[in-house]
């Protein structure tokens, strides 16, 4: 079986990050040798909460990742992992629908509401409730309605952690054992 694992970070946090870097040796150690993270870059400043600006991110961003990814050859692979943050999990669903990547199975850290316009059929979400980007409300309300799976950490905020120090090492460990139950699923 051929595995590939793709990684969509968020603006402010890149795959070697805790929740992108150890996400991906999980994946390795699980088979998924053949990896891309993908790299882009947005610079127009602060834009949480600002509707125009998110979309000239979302479709600047979006952009860059189709460029990063046009070598693959999809169908060679039985099994495609998507493991994406923030911005990055808007990015990656709505990537696998334009390319009709149906079974794609996708890791939604700290997704956006917008990421449920592309709502895919295999995934699991973690958010914080103290997440200034996302009304942790909302992301479980549309996480049900989808038939997606979320975990959410009391007290965390959109890196999924909070101000102790030792409770982000269990928050991060629960975090991965969940996305390694996933990827074996």
């Amino acid at each position: 079986m051929s595995k590939i694992a793709v990684y969509f970070p968020g603006v402010g946090y890149h795959c070697d990050k805790p929740l992108l870097y150890y996400s991906r040796n999980i994946a390795c150690e699980l088979g998924y040798k053949n990896y891309r993270n993908v790299s882009y870059t947005y610079n127009a400043g602060n834009i949480r909460g600002n509707e125009e600006k998110m979309k000239d991110a979302y479709e600047a961003l979006f952009s860059q990742a189709e460029a990063e990814l046009r070598d693959i050859i999809w169908s060679e692979y039985d099994d495609i992992l998507f493991i994406s943050k923030s911005i990055g999990t808007i990015i990656a669903t709505s990537y696998a629908e334009k390319y009709s990547l149906k079974s794609t199975r996708h890791i939604l850290y700290t997704p956006l509401s917008q990421t449920y316009l592309f709502a895919p059929d295999h995934a699991i979400g973690f958010i914080g409730t103290a997440d200034p980007w996302s009304d942790t409300d909302e992301i479980i309300r549309l996480s049900n309605a989808n038939h997606i799976p979320i975990v959410v950490y009391e007290g965390c905020n959109h890196s999924l952690e909070c101000t102790n120090t030792l409770k982000n090492i269990e928050t991060l460990k629960d975090i991965m054992q969940r996305t390694m139950n996933f990827c074996k699923s």
